[in-house]
């Protein structure tokens, strides 16, 4: 490829990293399941693009491939049985609880990330820009995801977290493991779809029987 060639599609991976960790930072402001379901769709369509870009600039049909594997399991069929599965819970219209209120969490959502620049620092020297770009962004994404899960309240909410923090974890490991065995993106796909379908039938269940998705409400539910 030509230098300018090379140039703007830098550029490019450069811009959706920057989404892609604004979607982290979205997944603890959003209020209601639904905004949580449509900032994950986004972060896995971001994905989805780093891929075919740094398929572009690694001449790797594999990329191209894992690309299509995340549009087609994370963007159409984790929202497809999740609104089929889990629909009480996912229309509810009131506020989602947090243990940290959103903008003492955003600013600890931010200092992860200054942290997972600081950690993966040393790891930068002579790398591509892709790899500057999606591994602290991708580790970043990782840890705001972990600690979108101890602070949210709600069932599906921390379900969403836990399908990013694997989101934030292949954005990195695209970029330095370009060539990964195809057959590890499909098994990891495939462990996801149950386990999301097996999540949002309990969800219907528990929210049929108690009203309510909320952890702490479930816990007490256990104990009685």
């Amino acid at each position: 490829m030509t230098p300018d060639k090379i140039a703007w599609i830098n550029q490019l991976v450069l811009l959706t990293a920057g989404f892609f960790l604004l979607c982290s930072f979205g997944l603890i402001a959003a209020s209601q399941v639904m905004g949580c379901l449509r900032i994950y769709v986004m972060q896995s369509l971001l994905l989805a693009a780093s891929a075919v870009l740094l398929g572009i600039d690694y001449h790797s049909t594999d990329l191209w491939i894992v690309a299509a594997v995340a549009i087609i399991a994370k963007v159409l069929l984790i929202p497809f049985l999740l609104r089929r599965t889990a629909r009480q819970a996912m229309i509810a219209r009131r506020e989602l609880q947090q243990v940290i209120n959103v903008p003492m969490s955003l600013l600890i959502a931010l200092a992860l990330t200054v942290l997972a620049y600081y950690l993966v620092g040393p790891m930068l020297s002579e790398t591509t820009p892709a790899v500057h770009a999606n591994l602290p962004i991708g580790f970043a994404a990782v840890l705001i995801a972990i600690y979108t899960i101890t602070v949210r309240r709600e069932a599906l909410p921390q379900m969403l977290s836990l399908l990013a923090i694997e989101n934030g974890a292949f954005f990195a490991g695209i970029a330095i493991a370009p060539n990964f065995p195809l057959i590890g993106e499909l098994a990891g796909t495939f462990d996801v779809l149950m386990v999301v379908l097996t999540l949002g039938v309990l969800s219907t269940q528990i929210h049929r029987l108690s009203g309510s998705t909320e952890v702490g409400t479930l816990s007490e539910l256990m104990e009685d």
